[in-house]
């Protein structure tokens, strides 16, 4: 058989469960900004500040003292104590047994993704929602169905009694992400309790993303902000920390250490061991220096998060302030997180309005389709920046609306 004979292979292709994840519909607004001079860009969910000092000298000195080898698979044992004692402060006694250490708050979601489902499993997620949370389990062949938030006068809210009618003694698991991302909606205490003691009936796993948990302005309820008001509620206020709660946490947003990829999750003891080895075959471990650079994170950074929120919390109410005056705006404070998650004309078309916004006027923010069909009609807007540039935003926001006949 000549070589001309022989058949044509197919087209090689991933499988068919990776081909079908959404793509970043953030990163494809992202993408029709390259080329357009002075964008301002609020699509993604990170502050405009550097990494504060002390933490980037803390890598810098392991660096220089040679901190560039493996470590153990569920991190070192200085960085699980610290944040131990972290948690234990705010929700209380967690040993270092429960902690393992992530290379990222998202790995963290896959890891515990891969810990208690499987291909064919029924999966429970709250939305709007960033789509990691959505798409992981699918990576892994499970199905998922979503409960989505309702939007009215007291902006986001959960119909709780849908989401108990959701989780079903066939479902596995549970995600929740509170703060969430894109909303800002915060899960109240009572539903946390109703919630949890709902799955423990029927046998669900909780994985709860409190990536945002220290972004949270408890003057939304309290009538006055405290800095002492320092979590939102947490599903590790409630659960013990040897039931069927799965806890992730993120260096990301408390201390603005986006880039360092470092995270951790709050889980049963006797999990570990099954998780350590998923760590070896995803990342090994966290690097070493940065490792250091989180144990002075949460040793010496409360003080640093604390003002983060205060600043958080004044650019929040300045922006939402500013949107209101728009008209065609509609716009609620939320109450945890570093968005605003609001309607305005065309947003039904979520995406192709991003997308002329940032060619037309240079104005970068998300399309809510990109959280799920239940953030269709909406747009985020990441606040975490000084109020000068967000008050340049919402004047080319007004301008925009005005050229295309709309304001």
């Amino acid at each position: 058989m000549s070589e001309t004979d022989l058949p044509v292979p197919s087209v090689p292709n991933a499988r068919d469960a990776v081909r079908a994840l959404r793509p970043s519909q953030i990163r494809e607004v992202a993408n029709a900004g390259f080329g357009v001079a002075d964008v301002l860009p609020f699509w993604f969910g990170e502050s405009d500040r550097v990494t504060p000092a002390f933490i980037r000298d803390a890598a810098s000195a392991a660096l220089a003292a040679g901190a560039t080898f493996y470590t153990h698979n569920l991190g070192i044992a200085p960085l699980r104590a610290a944040l131990a004692d972290y948690v234990s402060a705010l929700h209380g006694t967690t040993s270092s047994d429960h902690i393992a250490v992530t290379s990222a708050g998202v790995n963290a979601l896959m890891l515990a993704a891969q810990l208690v489902v499987g291909a064919g499993d029924r999966v429970v997620a709250v939305t709007p929602l960033w789509p990691n949370l959505v798409e992981i389990p699918k990576i892994l062949g499970a199905h998922v169905e979503t409960v989505a938030l309702g939007y009215g006068e007291r902006g986001w809210q959960l119909d709780l009694e849908q989401l108990l009618a959701a989780l079903t003694p066939d479902t596995k698991m549970l995600l929740i992400n509170s703060p969430n991302n894109p909303t800002g909606w915060v899960m109240s205490r009572e539903e946390q309790r109703a919630v949890l003691a709902h799955c423990r009936r029927h046998g669900i796993w909780i994985v709860a993303d409190e990536v945002y948990e220290r972004l949270y302005y408890a003057d939304a309820e309290a009538g006055a902000y405290s800095p002492h008001s320092r979590t939102a509620p947490s599903f590790l206020d409630l659960a013990t920390r040897d039931e069927r709660v799965i806890c992730v946490n993120s260096f990301s947003k408390a201390w603005l250490m986006t880039g360092w990829r470092l995270g951790w999750i709050v889980a049963p003891a006797s999990l570990m061991d099954d998780l350590g080895k998923l760590v070896e075959y995803n990342t090994s471990c966290a690097p070493a220096f940065v490792q250091q650079a989180g144990i002075a994170a949460v040793q010496q950074g409360e003080r640093f998060t604390q003002e983060l929120v205060l600043d958080l919390k004044a650019s929040r109410d300045h922006l939402v302030r500013a949107l209101s005056t728009v008209p065609g705006v509609d716009v609620k404070a939320p109450l945890g997180a570093m968005y605003v998650f609001f309607s305005m004309p065309g947003a039904s078309r979520s995406l192709e309005l991003c997308k002329a916004m940032v060619r037309e006027v240079g104005l970068g923010v998300a399309p809510g389709s990109a959280f799920g069909p239940q953030g269709e009609g909406f747009v985020r807007w990441c606040y975490a920046c000084d109020t000068a540039r967000l008050d340049a935003g919402v004047e080319r926001l007004k301008r925009f609306l005005a050229q295309h006949g709309t304001h």
